[in-house]
């Protein structure tokens, strides 16, 4: 039997292709923050703590946190889009 498992080998080489990373600010003051909590436990914890952090620390003006509906799936484009369009910076929490 030569038939193809379905299964992806993880060893294959990748693509040569590269992803340019996107900007960075050269702080965060004044900014909106958007965090994507990713349904893991405690990944909700993690990202208030994160958010009271980054307001009294470096002077963010807004956080704002969102919520994927399941941790094994894609944030919705929708999701991802109505964030990109509040936001300066956004953080994924990877929860436990």
């Amino acid at each position: 039997m030569n038939e193809p498992s379905g299964f992806i080998d993880p060893s294959a080489a990748a693509g040569t292709g590269t992803i340019a990373l996107a900007p960075r600010p050269a702080n965060l003051q004044g900014l909106v923050i958007g965090l994507l909590d990713n349904h893991k436990e405690q990944a909700d914890i993690i990202l208030q703590t994160m958010g009271e952090a980054l307001r009294s620390r470096y002077g963010v003006a807004k956080v704002i946190l969102r919520r994927k509906e399941h941790y094994s799936r894609t944030a919705p484009d929708r999701l991802i889009d109505d964030m990109a369009q509040e936001v300066q910076v956004a953080i994924a929490a990877v929860g436990g």
